[in-house]
């Protein structure tokens, strides 16, 4: 008797990443999280990756979390680019987060640590600290 395969729907979640990056004025400011961001597409083309602003610039957190739904994301990773855990950290992102989180039935929100706090991410501005003092 012939096997019949009949196709299983997908129910692996769509994960999906999004940096936060604070914002500023000058569009320039942007490059460097540009760049991490090309580096991330580079290194794991199948993971969904944007950028997210808080302020000045374009896409806010909102519009890039709901651009990743629309594509199919279900479960969304944002990663603060910052350095330190200010106000926005400890208050504004978490109930921008929770206030998108609740538009969104069934998508997986999570806020992880801020870039700073990682000790891989310190001990490189370390190594560029002292690379560039020793360059005097």
């Amino acid at each position: 008797m012939p096997s019949v395969q009949i196709p299983m729907p997908e129910t692996t979640p769509k994960q999906a990443i999004v940096l936060l990056a604070h914002g500023s004025r000058d569009p320039r400011w942007a490059e460097p999280f540009q760049r991490v961001l090309a580096g991330i597409e580079l290194a794991a083309p199948k993971l969904s990756a944007q950028l997210a602003f808080l302020e000045f610039m374009a896409p806010d957190l909102s519009a890039s979390i709901r651009s990743l739904v629309d594509a199919g994301a279900t479960q969304i990773r944002i990663v603060p680019l910052f350095f330190g855990q200010g106000g926005h950290l400890r208050t504004d992102v978490p109930a921008m987060v929770r206030d998108i989180a609740a538009s969104l039935p069934g998508v997986d929100l999570e806020l992880v640590r801020a870039a700073g706090d990682d000790e891989g991410v310190v001990e490189a501005l370390v190594r560029f600290c002292l690379a560039e003092a020793r360059k005097a």
